[in-house]
């Protein structure tokens, strides 16, 4: 079955822009020269523009000297079993930092704090009653100056109010997983789940994702051996990153795939 015109525009689109025939920076051609080239409606030429634009490859830059840009696909790989173990040498930003380094990127990113009352779903996560005040620690973070994902991490206010550096807008040098574990709340286990899904608007606007990019959820909800002591939502855009997950011996792994060696 012959596959839609739009999509055979964007399949050969994107064979110039993966072979380097469209290099960053360039233009593709306008929608009146698309239409004439593929002798397809403007719908068409646009649909398959759209595919280019949500699978990152593209950007639309508007006004008269604009147009669908090329632009440069950063796709960060997150090892989701690595994140946050309490047994690693680092805390979990030189832990991130550092795999954005290994992958030829640049890392950097911005935190801030807010205490917010719980919506019931978080309150049963977090098993504390519906409406309880909650810390929220957030983590811009960005691949190359550009807004990669973003982490939203939720910890009771009884366990702020005990441990309180929870309570600085700033990054925390050994991590926080490092840090509940030296005040006696160690982290023995993890409940992860993982979604894809629309971004909110406020996730739009951080990541600065193009309409009709879909996002990756990561939760993970961290329990002590007494009780759930935070909820990270990790949101990831999904044009420019993936997500990975090892099980059983590593060692097997790394003799065909040697990124994972450094397990």
């Amino acid at each position: 079955m012959a596959q839609p015109k739009y999509r055979q525009i964007a399949s050969e689109l994107r064979d110039q822009i993966v072979s380097g025939a469209l290099r960053e920076g360039d233009r593709l051609p306008t929608e009146p020269q698309l239409q004439e080239q593929y002798r397809a409606s403007r719908n068409t030429v646009r649909d398959a523009t759209a595919l280019l634009v949500n699978e990152g490859l593209v950007h639309r830059v508007p006004g008269r000297s604009g147009g669908m840009i090329v632009r440069r696909k950063v796709t960060l790989t997150f090892h989701a079993h690595r994140a946050e173990m309490p047994a690693q040498p680092m805390a979990e930003t030189d832990a991130w930092r550092s795999e954005v380094a290994a992958q030829g990127y640049e890392a950097s990113q911005k935190f801030s704090l807010t205490i917010q009352s719980l919506l019931p779903d978080l309150a049963e996560r977090l098993h504390v009653e519906p409406d309880s005040v909650a810390v929220l620690r957030r983590c811009v973070r960005y691949v190359n100056g550009q807004a990669s994902s973003l982490q939203d991490t939720y910890y009771p206010m009884d366990l702020a109010d005990e441990v309180r550096e929870l309570l600085s807008p700033k990054d925390i040098p050994q991590g926080t997983t490092k840090l509940l574990a030296e005040r006696g709340h160690e982290q023995t286990a993890y409940y992860d789940e993982y979604v894809s899904r629309m971004p909110t608007p406020d996730e739009m606007n951080l990541l600065g994702l193009q309409a009709g990019t879909t996002v990756l959820l990561h939760i993970r909800t961290g329990y002590t051996e007494r009780r759930p002591v935070r909820v990270s939502f990790n949101v990831f855009a999904g044009d420019r990153n993936q997500i990975v997950t090892t099980h059983g011996d590593v060692r097997v792994i790394a003799k065909f795939r040697p990124e994972e060696a450094s397990e």
